[in-house]
């Protein structure tokens, strides 16, 4: 058994981790002159974050790494209620470092532009102009098919050890999705940890990167507990 320090630490760091690697690839490579990584390389490296930190972290915490994901989990039966604000706690802290970190670097050469800093947004802060509808759409709709991948991959049932790629490529494919929609939050630590260092219209809009990913968990959970969880899931 793990100690709620070292459950809270694997949090922190994982979290950490999932910012610096995956929006540090959006700001730092994404355009860089003639060998950017582009889309399909933010959208990797997300997911790698996510499969780096699963198999090295998960064994200690879980390996939730986001606010939505511990409340669907909960939700689901496989998470304790009780122990929910010390991981969102830990996970927001570590979004936050990890974006401070980013930000030293981003801004340590000169004429720095930090552009939009891999923050989520819709309407003019969208990367495709998109509203705040869809926005909010795709925000609910993709965090509860993550969490019904999630559930589904960690269950009993399912085939050992491959959950956490199973999660990191369902993680990838949603940024190849939804970049262009909102920048891909499916996260409300993630987005937090970029918008406290990027431009006002970030933060302005950083109620619906909290509220559309947890009412998406929720629903992915009550989907999948009703609809497809089997008596030997838990």
């Amino acid at each position: 058994m793990h100690t709620s320090v070292q459950k809270w630490s694997a949090e922190f760091i994982g979290t950490f981790w999932l910012t610096l690697g995956g929006c540090g690839s959006a700001v730092l490579a994404a355009a860089f002159p003639e060998i950017g990584i582009g889309l399909v390389g933010v959208s990797l490296a997300f997911g790698l974050t996510v499969v780096t930190g699963a198999y090295a972290l998960g064994p200690i915490s879980g390996g939730h790494f986001n606010p939505a994901v511990s409340v669907g989990l909960a939700m689901g039966g496989r998470f304790s209620w009780g122990e929910l604000p010390g991981y969102v706690i830990a996970q927001v802290l570590g979004a936050i470092i990890g974006g401070g970190i980013l930000y030293v670097i981003a801004t340590g050469k000169a004429g720095a532009q930090l552009g939009g800093f891999a923050t989520n947004g819709f309407g003019t802060h969208s990367p495709g102009g998109y509203s705040m509808t869809a926005a909010l759409v795709t925000e609910v709709v993709m965090t509860a098919l993550f969490l019904i991948v999630i559930l589904g991959a960690t269950a009993k049932r399912a085939a050992p050890g491959f959950a956490g790629l199973a999660i990191g490529l369902c993680l990838t494919l949603i940024h190849l999705i939804s970049i262009p929609v909102t920048n891909t939050s499916v996260n409300p630590a993630r987005s937090t940890g970029v918008a406290v260092f990027g431009p006002d219209i970030a933060m302005q809009q950083l109620w619906l990167f909290w509220l559309a990913p947890i009412v998406g968990a929720l629903i992915g959970a009550v989907i999948y507990k009703t609809l497809l969880s089997g008596r030997t899931d838990d």
